[in-house]
């Protein structure tokens, strides 16, 4: 989404108010959570909805 919106990490981070590390966290799918305020404000910036943006995936083994 932000390749589609040509925003680079470290300018959504500014605009999303969070540092670029944990913007990198959740990019990368390695967060374990998300708060519902980071989420609207990425959807905000990019102009999307959070099924564009995120994927569930099955842990179990």
């Amino acid at each position: 989404m932000m390749a589609r919106r040509k925003i680079s990490l470290g300018e959504l981070a500014e605009k999303v108010d969070i540092t670029p590390a944990n913007l990198s966290i959740l990019k990368t799918g390695k967060a374990k959570a998300i708060r519902f305020s980071t989420l609207e404000a990425i959807c905000k910036v990019l102009d999307c909805q959070p099924g564009d943006i995120l994927e569930y995936k099955d842990d179990v083994i």
